[in-house]
């Protein structure tokens, strides 16, 4: 409930700063559809719903059948608060032929799911061209090294894996133990009598710990908990506790192997797998082997260690010396990497969330601050290459580099805690640039935005480009390939998970070529003067929540890492 509450707040705030964006002007979609989880039934309905009401959407929200009755008691209080029902839609549908074409409707603007990546993928195959913006599965980790507190460490794993019974999206399924304390008599006595403890109940009765699984064990979860795979053995072997088959005691394997299933498989249910590592280099190669990139956690007391995870790790929100789980609105904003997110969306509950959920038309700019050299050169070299609206492009590039100083290129605490850091930066990605007809500016403003904060880029064009433009681009680094509509269309089936920024093209063109794969994330949205919007299309949000205190003390350890 405090949750949805601070949604709300946060969602309300965020829209008014839509009206502030400098060199773009935000504009309503007509329609979003919510598909919510049953896991979090209040708090994910909730800020799924309100973000779009914010940002002037109509909505329809379809809760998950499990969780019906909290989906809408939560749509009865938003309508009792004013919203309207001509805006403010509820159904309950079936998952068949009702839900699919629901979601496949061309009125549908954009579509917010909370869900397996699989249930992403199917909801697009009913779509190619849908705007899906979903928060999708985790396989997540928490690493502990010899230099942790391990009374503290198992503290944190047990909560993080058994909390909700394993049903969070970001419940630590594996823990990865680094040199001894994989073999550490301590540590893993500490694990048995933790889990061991637990009590495991209905929520009618307020002591229990650990509740049900929302339906009967089945498929990978009941293979998780009933069944070894070579090498693995229980520290603490689950048990069915009646015969509904929702309840569970917690279930701890150890000896599970890198690359096993078990290692690789998001199973949603109070089972956690201990993987050793040599070394921290090698944990972290176990920790970022997996297709998802949700949460991922360290223990460790020493500051080396520290910094030289937060320099690989590959997930969207990071945890240091505390559990994985609880991401606060605001203060720890939620979305991952890789295949834990689809579409172009931003971090719930973060500053960006509004923006993937409005469409944009530009405007002039008028903040500025000085270019990078890279970028100057490129502003250089197309004044000496003649090329129209020179002003247009100085604006822009101008908006690129305020935003980069006061917004991007820093990271930040917006909560300012004195017992936690809680950092939000902004990390560059590769970005293919699709450039089809559009003015030659365009193309300049948006290479510049890359160059702005660091980005790999590679160029496609539809046609070849004006052996001028074309030194201009190639001069700032970035390879420039001739694909004509069959090629390009070649390449998109074939090529690894990355992100498209399409300029002069179309979405539904983009959809028949790249048939609907949901790995592509595609920026479509026309470009824009302002740095603030253009920007996020070669960034990807990391939000990082350190301890800073020992015991209630402050302590420096995690002073300044970012």
């Amino acid at each position: 409930m405090s949750e949805a509450i601070d949604f709300l707040n946060y969602y309300a705030g965020a829209a008014e700063e839509l009206e502030a964006v400098d060199g773009a002007q935000a504009h309503p979609v007509g329609l979003t559809v919510v598909t919510p989880p049953w896991n979090f039934p209040v708090a994910i309905p909730t800020g799924s719903t309100a973000a779009p009401l914010a940002a002037g959407s109509a909505v329809i929200v379809k809760p998950a059948p499990q969780a019906r009755r909290c989906g809408s008691l939560l749509v009865k209080a938003l309508w009792d608060a004013g919203v309207p029902t001509s805006v403010l839609s509820l159904v309950h549908v079936d998952e068949g032929d009702l839900g699919r074409r629901l979601v496949s409707d061309p009125r549908v603007d954009r579509l917010i799911l909370t869900g397996a990546f699989e249930t992403a993928q199917l909801l697009r195959g009913f779509r190619h061209d849908l705007q899906l913006l979903a928060e999708t599965s985790g396989k997540n980790s928490l690493i502990v090294t010899p230099q942790a507190d391990l009374d503290l460490a198992v503290k944190d794993l047990v909560a993080s894996a058994f909390g909700h019974a394993g049903q969070k999206c970001s419940a630590a399924s594996l823990a990865i133990l680094v040199g001894s304390v994989a073999t550490s008599v301590r540590f893993h006595n500490q694990l048995v009598d933790a889990v061991s403890s637990l009590k495991v109940g209905y929520p009618a009765d307020p002591t229990a710990q650990v509740g049900p699984i929302i339906e009967p064990a089945s498929g990978k979860l009941l293979r998780a908990l009933t069944e070894l795979a070579p090498g693995e053995t229980w520290l603490v072997e689950p048990k069915q506790l009646d015969d509904t088959g929702r309840l569970w005691s917690p279930g701890v394997k150890t000896g599970v192997r890198r690359g096993s299933e078990f290692h690789l498989t998001e199973y949603f249910g109070p089972v956690l797998g201990l993987i050793a590592a040599g070394d921290l280099d090698e944990a972290i190669e176990i920790q970022n082997q997996v297709d998802y990139g949700l949460a991922a956690g360290l223990h460790s007391l020493e500051r080396t260690e520290i910094e030289t995870w937060l320099n690989t790790v590959q997930a969207g929100n990071c945890y240091i010396n505390r559990g994985i789980t609880g991401a606060i609105v605001r203060r720890q904003p939620f979305g991952g990497w890789k295949k834990s997110s689809v579409g172009a969306g931003t971090k719930a509950g973060g500053p960006n969330y509004l923006v993937g959920l409005s469409d944009w038309t530009t405007a002039p700019a008028t903040l500025a601050a000085p270019l990078s050299p890279a970028v100057g050169r490129l502003l250089d070299g197309a004044r000496a290459a003649g090329l129209e609206d020179l002003q247009y492009l100085a604006r822009a590039l101008g908006s690129d580099a305020a935003a980069y100083r006061d917004e991007f290129g820093l990271a930040r605490d917006a909560s300012g805690l004195l017992a936690e850091h809680n950092w939000l930066r902004y990390l560059p990605v590769p970005v293919t640039v699709r450039f089809e007809v559009a003015p030659a500016a365009q193309l300049i403003r948006v290479v510049a935005a890359g160059l702005a904060v660091g980005a790999r880029m590679s160029v496609s064009t539809a046609s070849p480009l004006d052996p001028t433009l074309s030194g201009v681009v190639r001069d700032a680094g970035v390879d420039v390939a001739v694909q004509d509509s069959e090629s390009w269309s070649a390449w998109l089936a074939t090529c690894a998970a990355t992100r498209v920024r399409l300029i002069g093209g179309s979405r539904e063109k983009f959809a028949r070529e790249s048939r609907g794969r949901v790995d592509l994330r595609l920026y479509a949205q026309p470009v824009v003067e302002a740095g603030r919007i253009e920007l996020l299309s070669f960034l990807q949000e990391q939000a990082v929540a350190a301890t800073a205190h020992r015991f209630g003390s402050p302590t420096p350890l995690s002073d300044r890492l970012l």
